[in-house]
């Protein structure tokens, strides 16, 4: 069965143990590594039974996929930041560097500043096209946020800060989808081989680095254990009751906001 998820450290470091066969399954996983707009893309396609997905494109894809208990990217100090070469004023209108129209991160900034314009890039390519001046500014994910600032950045805003502080809630990032037609007893044995997989790169982190830095966009040991340490969490472990709520939270404001369709269906397997 195939299985989609980042490069980015906090995915190659979860999903280690599932892809070198350390964690039981009834079926092969073959894994396919894209960047996280790619798979978000692909997932409204249909494209993947299992895949890494931001939260926002969740939003649009309730009636086909759930989303697994563990394995996601929620918590407190792991916001996307928005990073320009010097203070700007109003920010409608200014022309800003997003990493994909189905990110989180673009749901959020969209929400907290109407009128921007969006440019598209992938988000490596986003700390030089603002150091470059293509851009007015640009809205940054992943390891980027520990080294804007070796790019002669500055931060302007930290959304997830934002968020915390307007709803009190963790910042819910990424979650891995099961497409429903997989069957609930499928599903639940993916959600408990994630959770293993996970429990295992704890119980044996340095057996993961090589693979993680295999497919790291920064290969400084201490920005991806930083990196690691922020985005994987004991919401990564098991959602739990607050990260539910801070889901709910995030699509309904998307939905009052007109930018996500509304859904019924239960968020998580």
């Amino acid at each position: 069965m195939q299985l989609g998820y980042s490069f980015c450290p906090n995915d190659t470091f979860i999903f280690y143990a599932l892809s070198h066969g350390k964690v039981d399954l009834p079926f092969p996983i073959h894994e396919l590594l894209e960047d996280v707009e790619t798979l978000n893309r692909w997932a409204l396609q249909g494209r993947l039974p299992l895949t890494k997905i931001s939260y926002a494109a969740y939003g649009r894809l309730r009636q086909q996929y759930v989303a697994l208990r563990s394995g996601g990217a929620l918590g407190r100090g792991v916001g996307p930041l928005l990073v320009a070469r010097q203070a700007l004023g109003e920010l409608a209108g200014k022309k800003i560097a997003i990493p994909g129209r189905h990110t989180t991160a673009f749901l959020l900034l969209s929400l907290h500043t109407p009128g921007f314009i969006p440019v598209e890039m992938r988000y490596d390519q986003i700390m030089p096209a603002v150091a470059q001046g293509e851009v007015d500014a640009g809205l940054i994910i992943h390891e980027s946020r520990f080294t804007y600032h070796l790019h002669g950045l500055q931060k302007l805003l930290d959304l997830g800060e934002w968020w915390e502080n307007l709803t009190g809630l963790p910042l819910p990032l990424g979650a891995i989808l099961a497409r429903r037609d997989l069957g609930s007893e499928t599903i639940r044995a993916i959600d408990r081989a994630v959770r293993l997989s996970l429990e295992y790169a704890y119980a044996h982190p340095e057996e993961t680095l090589a693979y993680i830095k295999k497919h790291a966009q920064e290969l400084q040991d201490e920005v991806i254990w930083a990196h690691i340490h922020t985005y994987v969490n004991s919401f990564s472990l098991d959602v739990g009751a607050e990260g539910e709520a801070a889901v709910a939270e995030l699509f309904r404001r998307g939905e009052a906001a007109g930018l996500l369709p509304a859904s019924s269906l239960p968020l998580f397997a």
